[in-house]
């Protein structure tokens, strides 16, 4: 990865200049336009079944002719992608759509927006600095909980590990645990993601769990309900007690859209952390996210502006640092 223009820096030109942030997901999209003076333009769209690239790419596609016919031209674009890419902007792997492995991601992206600068970023450190930004926080750890598990991690005001993303979700928090879509055994990902959690309650439950199933259970003290989310947040709150010995941050920021969509999710993870503190080391303080689900909307729009101010070729991994 080369480098790149400092993105904590993301938004010096304010809310002035029309621009739009893409936050691609496992399961669905979510897009937003942003320009001071009108309303902003939202939509989220869920992928087709199947995963087939090129169906894929065609829903945005169409969904992105829909926001010029209704929006007009955007003068930047940012996009957080949960995917691992290599230099040249080819997807390495991505367990959310593992069919997209070898797709030519900045083509893909070149053709969408042929017009416009363009620029991706993973959608764990775009969503650890928006959240950082918003709080005005120095150091933390975020973790989304979603279809995956994604994460950053922000000290001094700059995301680490720099040239590389933080995969959180793929902590190892137990050696005989499940299978995570990875391919490895026992990841965060495998315990907490929001699928994962699903499975979990429709074992005990004996059927399948939609999320407005679990979310009523959950609501009503159902059995099945409140061990499966109890085991997913006895993993998050092992993950960022792991991180707060590892990192000495005051603050671990959970959100994502599962986690977002259930009540009481985050204040769990948050006691079950605060027991596991030692003398001497307290846990991080747990809290939900300031932007909801929308975390890595907002960092994409934030490095959607920051092209705008500086105009760049299109379509190019951006580096975070």
């Amino acid at each position: 990865m080369t480098g790149g223009p400092d993105l904590f820096a993301l938004g010096v030109g304010g809310p002035d200049v029309d621009v739009l942030g893409v936050d691609v997901g496992g399961t669905k999209v979510a897009l937003r336009a942003e320009a001071t003076g009108r309303p902003a333009y939202e939509r989220t769209f869920a992928w087709p079944a199947g995963g087939d690239p090129a169906d894929d790419l065609a829903a945005l596609d169409a969904e992105v002719v829909a926001l010029r016919a209704a929006w007009g031209p955007v003068g930047a674009v940012g996009v957080a992608m949960p995917a691992i890419t290599d230099p040249d902007g080819r997807v390495l792997t991505w367990p959310g759509r593992p069919s997209w492995t070898g797709l030519d991601l900045a083509g893909a992206l070149r053709r969408l927006f042929p017009d416009s600068p363009t620029a991706y970023a993973d959608d764990g450190d775009l969503a650890a600095l928006a959240e950082a930004r918003h709080a005005g926080h120095d150091d933390l750890v975020y973790l989304g909980v979603g279809t995956g598990v994604g994460g950053g991690i922000v000290l001094a005001g700059r995301p680490v590990p720099a040239g590389a993303s933080a995969e959180v979700g793929h902590m190892v928090v137990d050696l005989h645990g499940e299978r995570c879509d990875c391919g490895r055994t026992g990841c965060l990902q495998a315990v907490a993601a929001g699928p994962a959690t699903l499975r979990r309650a429709a074992r005990e439950r004996g059927g399948e769990v939609t999320f407005d199933q679990l979310r009523d259970g959950l609501r009503d003290q159902r059995p099945w309900a409140v061990d499966a989310v109890h085991a997913s947040c006895a993993a998050l709150a092992a993950a960022v007690v792991s991180l707060g010995e590892l990192l000495a941050v005051p603050v671990a920021v959970v959100g994502g859209g599962f986690a977002d969509g259930l009540p009481g999710f985050v204040p769990l993870v948050a006691d079950l952390a605060r027991h596991a503190g030692r003398p001497g080391r307290p846990a991080p303080t747990v809290r939900a996210a300031a932007l909801g689900g929308l975390s890595s909307l907002h960092g994409a729009l934030w490095l959607a502006r920051h092209l705008r101010e500086r105009p760049t070729a299109t379509a190019r991994k951006e580096p975070v640092r």
